[in-house]
């Protein structure tokens, strides 16, 4: 998960806290000493308490499946092993403050697009065809065209004006709409997690 630091008029700067939150990370800001939910974004106890951070998009996979779309990416050099995770395990999560969902990334393998909407907000929850290790949230409002997408082939495709697009980025690779699909903030979690932090968030279910 990806939090934008700039909160008003502040840059915030945070440590690690050290002690755990419903078993997930926690933060303390240098400024203030507010500790904050690293899954929420939102100090939980402090001065900024009920405050919350912007979460940016950012994705979970590996990092075979990341440089091949982008080749140009500087990472961190630190040592580290291979993730015991399974991308599989996890639920993807759309939080948008006043609604939140979580996708099963199996059940999302096997359609491969879901057509949603969160908060009002039209979105597309895409499993990469091409590559399982990749996902994708998308806006599905592109300028004035509200698109509905299949996945077919090793694209997307909207089933309203034909136009295809890349999967991974959401670039359009033809047909009539010459926008770019906008990337969302969603995020990985484990199933127990989304209980735990989103109580109220639905499961979408194929």
């Amino acid at each position: 998960m990806v939090h934008r630091r700039q909160l008003g008029d502040n840059t915030l700067v945070f440590g690690v806290h050290g002690a755990l939150w419903g078993n997930a990370m926690t933060w303390w800001d240098h400024d203030t000493g507010s500790i904050w939910s690293q899954p929420t974004g939102e100090a939980i106890a402090g001065p900024r308490k009920g405050e919350r951070v912007e979460l940016l998009a950012s994705e979970f996979t590996t990092w075979s499946a990341w440089v091949s779309t982008n080749p140009d990416t500087l990472a961190l050099d630190a040592p580290g092993g291979p993730s015991g995770f399974d991308l599989g395990e996890f639920h993807l999560v759309i939080d948008f403050t006043e609604e939140a969902r979580s996708y099963p990334v199996a059940d999302l393998r096997r359609v491969g697009v879901v057509n949603d909407e969160v908060a009002g907000v039209a979105v597309a929850v895409v499993s990469n065809p091409t590559n399982p290790q990749r996902w994708a949230v998308f806006s599905r409002q592109v300028g004035d065209d509200l698109v509905e997408l299949v996945v077919e082939g090793d694209v997307l495709r909207d089933t309203i004006t034909g136009t295809t697009f890349d999967p991974a980025r959401g670039l359009p690779l033809s047909g009539p709409i010459t926008e770019v699909m906008d990337i969302l903030p969603g995020f990985t979690a484990f199933p127990g997690d989304v209980d735990t932090f989103w109580p109220d968030a639905e499961t979408w279910q194929p």
